[in-house]
C-alpha cells in the first residue's frame, strides 16, 4: 500500500476493484485527503468524470473498525431515499483484502463544514446562519421520523434498557481514566456523582426507538453553500437505534448560550444570528411527535456524557499521552459542561 501522506489508499488495487464493480472507468486521478476531525481516511478522487469520496479506516487501526465502516455504509444505503439529509452511498467493500480494511465509497457531497469556516455568503449574512441553525433541528427531526424498521435496521441497535444503561456506561468510562498516572480523578469535577444520581433518579420510563446519529453536532454537518440548508449529516460511525432526543440533547450541550461559558463546542465564527437555544427547542417540538416533557433530562445527560468523554483527553494529558495545553482546555470544557448540567437540574432548561 502507498503510504505517502497524500495517497494512504493503494489506488491501482482501488481502480481494480471499482472496475470489477463496474463503477466508472479510467485512470483515478486529482486524489486529495478532505479533513473533518477524524482519525478515518477520507480520500476524493475523479474516475470517469465522477467525484468521488472514499472512507477507511486509519492504516493502523484496531480490528474492530473495519466492522465500523460497514455500519456506516449500511445506515447510508438504508437512508436512501429518506428526507434525511445524507452522503449518497455508491458502492461499498467489506472485504480487508482490497485495502487493508473495509471501505465504503459515495458521493462527494457538494457543502462545507462551518466549523472550518464559513463562505462569505454565509459569513455576511445573520439571517442564513440563523436558518442554519433551524436546518440542523430539521435534520434532527427528518432522523427522528425515519422509518428504521421499513428500512431494515430491526437489529442495528438495542433499544431494550437503552436509557438505563447510559448513566452506568459512561460512569465505568470516567472510572477507567483512573488507568492513567497523574490525573486527579473525578473529585476535580464538582458534582459529578450528583448529576448521575440525578439522571438514574428522574429518568423517563419509556421512549420511542429510532435511528440516532450519535454525534449530532455542528462539526458533523455539512451545510450548502447557497443558503442555509443542510447538504448532509456526517460521520455516521457512532449511530445505532436508541432515544433520538439523545441526539437533540447533544446539538443543545454544546450550543453557546449568551453570558455562559462555551461547552467545549466547536465555535462557528460569527455566531450572531444564529438560533438562541429557546428557538431550538420551539422548532424541535413544533415538529415531533415525541413526548417532550421530560427533555430536560436528555440535555443533562448530554452534558454528564460529553463531559466525561472529553475528560479522557485531560487524563491521557496527565499521563504524558496528550497534550498538557490540549488537555487543560478539555478540562476546563467538561467544567463547563457539568456547571451547565448542575444549571439545568436547578432552573430547567431556557424557555
Amino acid at each position: 500500500m502507498n503510504t505517502n501522506s497524500s495517497r494512504p489508499v493503494d489506488l491501482d488495487a482501488l481502480g481494480r476493484w471499482m472496475d470489477q464493480q463496474g463503477l466508472a472507468s479510467g485512470p483515478i486521478t486529482q486524489p486529495k485527503l478532505l479533513t473533518g476531525g477524524t482519525q478515518n481516511i477520507l480520500l476524493h478522487f475523479r474516475r470517469g468524470g465522477r467525484d468521488l469520496v472514499l472512507r477507511r479506516p486509519p492504516l493502523h487501526m484496531r480490528p474492530e473498525l473495519s466492522k465500523t465502516m460497514q455500519r456506516e455504509s449500511r445506515v447510508l444505503a438504508a437512508l436512501a431515499g429518506s428526507d434525511v439529509p445524507h452522503p449518497t452511498l455508491v458502492a461499498e467493500c467489506a472485504s480487508d483484502q482490497v485495502l487493508g480494511a473495509a471501505f465504503y465509497l459515495m458521493e462527494l457531497v457538494d457543502g462545507f463544514n462551518a466549523t472550518l469556516g464559513l463562505p462569505s455568503l454565509h459569513a455576511n449574512s445573520a439571517a442564513i446562519r440563523h436558518d442554519m441553525g433551524l436546518a440542523m433541528v430539521d435534520a434532527g427531526l427528518a432522523l427522528g421520523r425515519f422509518d428504521y424498521v421499513a428500512a431494515g435496521l430491526s437489529d442495528f441497535g438495542k433499544p431494550e434498557g437503552y436509557l438505563e444503561r447510559q448513566v452506568v456506561r459512561w460512569q465505568a468510562q470516567l472510572d477507567a481514566y483512573r488507568d492513567y498516572k497523574g490525573w486527579p480523578g473525578a473529585k476535580d469535577i464538582p458534582g459529578v456523582d450528583a448529576v448521575g444520581q440525578w439522571l438514574i433518579e428522574n429518568r423517563p420510563a419509556s421512549f420511542v426507538p429510532g435511528l440516532m446519529h450519535g454525534d449530532f453536532q455542528l462539526s458533523n454537518a455539512l451545510f450548502r453553500f447557497d443558503s442555509g440548508r443542510v447538504a448532509a449529516l456526517i460521520d455516521w460511525e457512532l449511530s445505532t437505534i436508541g432515544d433520538p432526543l439523545i441526539d437533540f440533547g447533544w446539538l443543545l450541550a454544546g450550543w453557546p448560550i449568551p453570558g455562559q461559558p462555551a461547552a467545549g463546542s466547536l465555535r462557528v465564527e460569527p455566531w450572531d444570528g444564529f438560533p438562541s437555544m429557546q428557538e431550538l427547542i420551539a422548532r424541535y417540538k413544533a415538529g415531533t411527535q415525541r413526548d417532550m416533557s421530560a427533555f430536560d433530562w436528555y440535555a443533562v445527560l448530554a452534558c454528564y456524557k460529553a463531559g466525561i468523554v472529553i475528560e479522557g483527553t485531560y487524563a491521557r494529558s496527565c499521563a504524558g499521552k496528550a497534550s498538557p495545553e490540549l488537555g487543560r482546555q478539555f478540562h476546563a470544557s467538561t467544567l463547563s459542561l457539568f456547571q451547565r448540567a448542575h444549571v439545568w437540574i436547578e432552573h430547567g432548561l431556557p424557555q
